[in-house]
């Protein structure tokens, strides 16, 4: 999938993790507006912060307008499982909040509904002009060859999809708290000229996005910077070419 922008935008707005949120993204989705900017929201809408509904209607209200797309991240695509009645591991803090939420909104159920539909055709990865690929979790050079399925939301996440959903793992190795240990292989692997926005990880030590560029000279661009998880949420602006606008 590329991203063609409608006429009357000056660019693309890219949005890091919200997590639930509902405050900064307002300020980020604000912000877009002004400069004629689409937004490009990377995934993990909801779960940690506050208000997940609140996140959900300003996404939904972004893609009816025209104004803004979101990609297919693991909370999204967990999210969506657990609404369709699917078993699943909540925990409190997380998917459990989210779920409090919606049930506590008075557009509850409305808003759970749109999200089981919107999160099944949500892209995996979406390319933008000849320099820019924009995925949740990491990149795979197949996501170069072809576009991802239209239902990728609805799918057991296997090959490039996994890898767009939770980035690379090391086979076997798990943290203190049971999840998979995370490893950045796939930054090497990504082209010279070719920059990768992403999220998932928080790797950021500052506050601002991280860069990591990789030994075949392309970069990864990480955005999630820890929004609804004590940070802050990141975002940057890109040209009609993809380039970083200053």
């Amino acid at each position: 999938m590329r991203l063609r922008l409608p006429p009357g935008f000056a660019g693309v707005r890219v949005v890091g993790d919200v997590h639930g949120e509902a405050r900064a993204f307002e300020a980020a989705v604000e912000g877009a507006a002004e400069r004629r900017l689409f937004t490009v929201q990377l995934g993990d809408l909801t779960d940690h912060g506050p208000d997940a509904p609140a996140v959900l209607a300003m996404m939904f209200g972004l893609i009816d307008r025209g104004a803004g797309l979101f990609l297919l991240g693991n909370h999204d695509h967990k999210l969506r499982r657990a609404l369709s009645g699917q078993a699943m591991r909540v925990d409190e803090d997380g998917l459990g909040a989210t779920l409090a939420q919606l049930k506590a909104h008075p557009d509850g159920e409305a808003l759970a509904a749109r999200a089981i539909a919107e999160i099944a055709r949500a892209p995996a990865w979406v390319g933008f002009g000849p320099v820019t690929l924009f995925v949740h979790g990491g990149f795979h050079p197949s996501m170069l060859a072809s576009p991802p399925p239209a239902d990728a939301g609805t799918q057991r996440p296997e090959g490039a999809i996994a890898r767009a959903l939770f980035g690379q793992t090391a086979r076997g190795a798990v943290t203190a708290a049971g999840y998979p240990v995370r490893v950045l292989g796939w930054v090497d692997a990504i082209p010279a000229g070719l920059t990768v926005y992403c999220g998932h990880d928080t790797r950021s030590t500052d506050g601002r996005p991280h860069i990591r560029r990789g030994k075949a000279g392309g970069r990864a661009v990480f955005m999630d910077t820890g929004a609804g998880k004590g940070g802050h949420l990141s975002w940057c602006d890109l040209g009609v070419d993809g380039e970083e606008a200053t």
